[in-house]
C-alpha cells in the first residue's frame, strides 16, 4: 500500500470517526446526560443535608468554573468529536497495516473486525475491571490511583490481543484457522482473567446509592462507545471500499473500466 493510499485512508478515518462521533454525542446527549443529571441532583442533595460541605469560608456555595449547561452540550461534543477524529485516524493506520494480513477479508469486513476488536481491547475489557461512575461516587483522594490503574488495565489488554492476534496466525498452520483463533481467544481469555486477578479491587459506591441510576449510567457509556466504535467500523469499511475498489463505468466502446479514483 503506497503513501498516497495511506493518506487517503488516513483522512476517510479521520471523516469516519467524525461522523460516528456524532451518532455517538446523539446517544451520549439523550441517554446519558439525564443519568448524569440525576447523579449530580442526588450529590448536591447530599451536600445540603450534611451541612456547609460544600460552601466556602464565608458560608456561601462555591460557583462553579464551567456551567453545567455548557458541560452538558459544547463541552460534551467537543469531547466526543475529538474523540472519535482521533480514534478514527488511528483505527485508519490500523487498518492499512491489517488489511490483508488478518484473513481473506474485503475492506469493508477488516474495518468492522477491527473496530470490533478495538471496543473490546480498548473499552470492554477495561470497563469490566474499573467501571465507570457517576459523578456523585468516587472518593476525590484516590481519583489519581484509578486513572493509573484504569489505563494500565487498559495498556494490558491492547498489548494481550496483539499477543493473541500474533499467537493465532502462529497456531493457523497447525491447528487450522478454526481452533487457532479458538486457542488465541482462549489464551486472550487467561490471561485477561489473570490480570483481574492481580490487579486492585476499587469498589467507592456508596451502600444508599440507588442501585438503578448506578446500572444506567453504566450501560449508557458501554451504548456510548458500542454506537461510537461500531459506526466507525461501518463508515470507514465503506469509504475504504470505494477508495480501494472503485466501481466501473461503462466506457466508450461498450465496455466497463475502473473508475478514476
Amino acid at each position: 500500500m503506497n503513501s498516497a493510499t495511506v493518506r487517503n485512508l488516513l483522512v476517510r478515518g479521520m471523516l469516519a470517526g467524525l461522523a460516528a462521533g456524532v451518532l455517538a454525542l446523539v446517544v451520549a446527549y439523550f441517554l446519558g446526560e439525564p443519568n448524569v443529571d440525576s447523579a449530580i441532583g442526588l450529590e448536591e442533595a447530599h451536600t445540603h443535608t450534611h451541612g456547609d460541605a460544600g460552601a466556602d469560608a464565608g458560608g456561601h456555595d462555591e460557583e462553579e468554573v464551567v456551567s453545567r449547561s455548557l458541560q452538558s452540550t459544547a463541552g460534551l461534543a467537543t469531547g466526543i468529536l475529538v474523540y472519535g477524529v482521533a480514534f478514527g485516524g488511528i483505527a485508519a493506520l490500523a487498518f492499512c497495516f491489517a488489511l490483508g494480513r488478518i484473513g481473506r477479508f474485503g475492506p469493508r469486513a477488516t474495518a468492522l473486525l477491527l473496530s470490533g476488536c478495538a471496543l473490546l481491547a480498548v473499552y470492554v475489557v477495561p470497563y469490566l475491571k474499573y467501571p465507570v461512575n457517576p459523578p456523585a461516587v468516587g472518593d476525590p483522594d484516590t481519583i489519581g490511583k484509578r486513572t493509573t490503574l484504569y489505563f494500565l488495565m487498559m495498556v494490558l489488554s491492547v498489548l494481550l490481543a496483539i499477543a493473541a492476534t500474533l499467537l493465532g496466525k502462529r497456531l493457523a498452520p497447525a491447528l487450522g484457522t478454526w481452533y487457532a483463533t479458538v486457542a488465541a481467544v482462549a489464551a486472550f481469555a487467561v490471561a485477561v482473567g489473570l490480570a483481574y486477578a492481580f490487579l486492585p479491587v476499587i469498589n467507592e459506591v456508596p451502600d444508599d446509592f440507588p442501585a438503578t441510576l448506578l446500572w444506567r449510567f453504566r450501560l449508557s457509556a458501554l451504548a456510548i462507545q458500542t454506537v461510537l466504535w461500531g459506526a466507525l467500523g461501518l463508515f470507514l469499511g465503506e469509504l475504504a471500499e470505494r477508495l480501494l475498489r472503485p466501481k466501473a463505468v461503462p466506457s466508450e466502446s461498450g465496455g466497463a473500466v475502473p473508475a478514476a479514483r
